[in-house]
């Protein structure tokens, strides 16, 4: 493994850590899933330029556009959960409180 795939493995799998183990507040949450998007991004950004196929040169846009995508819904949930409950504390959150 080249230190390089290395370095994007290991910033996948902190911040899959920081989701799994940080799960006190909603805004650290979309802090960890911005961070593996991003690691995944570069990753697959290199990974293309090393194959040298033109084909897959739209992957990595497609995937910053879902990325793109996701953190504006995280950002709009994290605006109407502070308005309803008043903090992100994800402890706070239940379906069975709708």
């Amino acid at each position: 493994m080249t230190p390089t795939h290395f370095a994007f493995s290991t910033a996948f799998l902190l911040g899959l850590a920081g989701l799994a183990f940080h799960r006190a507040h909603l805004l650290s949450a979309l802090l960890c899933l911005e961070g593996m998007m991003l690691s995944l991004f570069l990753a697959l950004s290199l990974w293309t330029l090393e194959l040298g196929v033109t084909s897959f040169s739209a992957s990595p846009m497609l995937l910053l556009a879902f990325s793109a995508c996701e953190a504006s819904a995280g950002l709009a949930l994290l605006v109407a959960t502070a308005r309803t409950h008043g903090n992100d504390h994800l402890q706070n959150l239940s379906l069975l409180q709708c």
